[in-house]
């Protein structure tokens, strides 16, 4: 049986959501949590919830404890983990409110511990494919049925923050490449295939970052209203797939065993 991880960015720090609510403090080799874990139940399917900027946002994007969050988990037995993150659109298409489920990232972050693997050991994981396809394809899958405006692919660009990007900025993260911005996939989705958990996104578009000059450059406000209204369609993607997910084999379990050097 699957047991499910969602890693909640703002707007899911309420586990209204879950059945047979417990909440564990855990200790990791890595040091603390960002928060206490919530474990509970939906339907038949066992949920572990982390919020990934502690209650109340209180953890700027640097400081959260990525390697602690993602090692706990793994402990717990999680074998699929949802994120969800708030995003800057860099696409006129990617409008405010759309979901998307990117498949590549590019790091533009700079000083954050990106491996479990320090000292004498050193692992190459591959993150070509930085997500789970499966996993991904279930996110899509469920969009369409529930009917939500979504786009099945994009590239991430994950920045440093806390600030937010100037336009020259925004402008260079569309020429490279990039279609949403944020600061949280990097490197929990990095740690996530190093542990050998599926692991996929569930990205909200709340703004038009500060490339757009039609719209008023992106405020952390803004951010907060976009995603307070819209919430309920990331929770629907979440049930929804909850549902479709089973335990099969796949290459994000196994990334590991050919990266050790």
């Amino acid at each position: 049986m699957p047991k499910i991880g969602m890693i909640g960015g703002s707007g899911f720090d309420d586990p209204d959501f879950l059945t047979d609510v417990k909440t564990l403090k855990k200790g990791t080799p890595f040091g603390p949590l960002s928060t206490d874990l919530v474990i509970g139940n939906v339907s038949d399917t066992e949920v572990v919830l982390m919020v990934r900027h502690g209650k109340g946002h209180r953890i700027r994007p640097s400081a959260v404890n990525y390697r602690a969050n993602l090692w706990a988990m793994k402990e717990l037995g999680v074998t699929h983990i949802i994120a969800t993150t708030a995003c800057g659109s860099l696409r006129e298409e990617i409008q405010p409110g759309h979901l998307v489920f990117p498949d590549q990232f590019i790091d533009w972050t700079k000083q954050r511990p990106s491996t479990f693997h320090e000292g004498d050991q050193v692992v190459h994981i591959s993150v070509a494919d930085p997500f789970c396809e499966r996993l991904r394809g279930i996110l899509i899958e469920t969009a369409k049925a529930e009917g939500i405006a979504h786009h099945e692919r994009g590239t991430v660009v994950t920045i440093e923050g806390p600030r937010f990007s100037t336009r020259a900025e925004s402008h260079m993260f569309r020429l490279i490449g990039g279609d949403i911005i944020n600061m949280s996939t990097v490197p929990e989705a990095v740690l996530a295939r190093e542990a050998g958990l599926c692991y996929a996104v569930a990205a909200m578009s709340t703004d038009y970052d500060a490339w757009h000059h039609s719209e008023e450059p992106v405020t952390w406000e803004m951010i907060a209203t976009v995603m307070a209204r819209n919430v309920k369609n990331v929770k629907k993607i979440f049930f929804g797939a909850l549902t479709r997910i089973t335990y099969e084999d796949c290459t994000c379990r196994t990334a590991i065993d050919t990266a050790a050097v």
